[in-house]
């Protein structure tokens, strides 16, 4: 079992930065890929941006890719998504995921634990 928890969600203005962190505990953190996902109202989850094991591949969205940036510390257990140049169409809540396998990162059906989600709202 691993347990996940968001946190750096909140508001800001279009062109801002937020930061979001993902705790990990429970089983070895470093045997797991980790992905971040989101879901807008009216829509289905979708990917954002996902991380291998050891953090030596990274994987993004194409509507995220040069904007944001996932890393991991396997040392904290911790992953981080780090997202500039916010656009109001990134509103949306915010899920941390770890995947034991590895073999679909962006699948939403291929992740095993999900955290709660944090709420990142971007005004125009």
């Amino acid at each position: 079992q691993v347990q996940l928890v968001e946190s750096g969600g909140g508001l800001v203005q279009a062109g801002g930065s937020l930061r979001l962190s993902c705790a990990a505990s429970g089983r070895t953190f470093s045997n797991y890929a980790m992905g971040w996902f989101r879901q807008a109202p009216g829509k289905e989850r979708e990917f954002v941006a996902a991380i291998t094991w050891s953090g030596g591949n990274a994987y993004y969205a194409d509507s995220v890719k040069g904007r944001f940036t996932i890393s991991r510390d396997n040392a904290k257990n911790t992953v981080l998504l780090q997202m500039n140049s916010l656009k109001p169409e990134d509103t949306a809540v915010y899920y941390c995921a770890a995947d034991r396998l590895g073999l679909g990162l962006t699948l939403t059906d291929e992740y095993d634990y999900w955290g709660q989600g944090t709420q990142v709202t971007v005004s125009s």
